[in-house]
């Protein structure tokens, strides 16, 4: 293995769910941390898409094949079943139609892997509760009116958009405050009000 630089325990997770050597697509790649440790860690054949200039600028500078473009209007260029696995990280709430991203995805690849932050977990509740307001945290660091957030969700809802959908969920991770890994199925309850942020490994039916 090589030297890898650590990555956030989130992307590890996702990280650990993709095969050595599969077509991988990160829609949302930011800077390229999560698609250089794949390329690096296991020798995917990776490619980005990022809408962010300074993003597809910084993945490039590290060698990477990322092109600059919105998830919501250039997936529809990429061909059907073009790779294996289809990345959107911390990407879906601030999307206008999640769940057409979701079927994108999964026309794009054979499985896909999407992860968000919970506005379910408990400290969420208790500042609407107790403050009457919107919270801000690490997990969403803006003010409701200069967020890019547009449809926040809960580890519940995404279940149940899932299974309206028609779409099988192989794995469902939660995480906690202080970064440990949950399993969210074993207790949806308590996923829901624990976990901070989510990840789904999804495959289509």
């Amino acid at each position: 293995m090589n030297n890898a630089k650590a990555i956030r325990v989130d992307l590890q997770i996702i990280a650990d769910m993709i095969e050595p050597g599969a077509r991988v697509l990160d829609v949302g790649c930011s800077d390229g941390q999560l698609l250089e440790y794949l390329v690096k860690e296991k020798n995917v054949r990776g490619r980005g898409l990022e809408i962010s200039p300074n993003g597809v600028n910084a993945c490039v500078a590290k060698g990477l094949s990322v092109v600059q473009g919105d998830a919501e209007e250039d997936l529809g260029y990429y061909p059907d079943n073009g790779f294996d696995f289809v990345i959107l990280s911390q990407t879906l709430q601030a999307t206008h139609h999640p769940d057409q991203i979701v079927k994108d995805l999964l026309r794009l690849g054979k499985r896909a892997i999407v992860s968000f932050p919970n506005f379910g977990h408990w400290r969420v509740r208790s500042y609407l509760f107790f403050k009457g307001r919107m919270p801000v945290n690490e997990s969403m660091p803006y003010q409701w009116y200069n967020s890019p957030n547009t449809h926040f969700c809960t580890i519940k809802d995404f279940i149940v958009m899932c299974d309206e959908m028609g779409v099988t969920i192989e794995r469902s991770i939660a995480l906690d405050a202080d970064g440990q890994a949950h399993r969210i199925r074993t207790n949806l309850f308590f996923a829901n009000l624990l976990g901070e942020q989510a990840v789904f490994l999804l495959r289509k039916d």
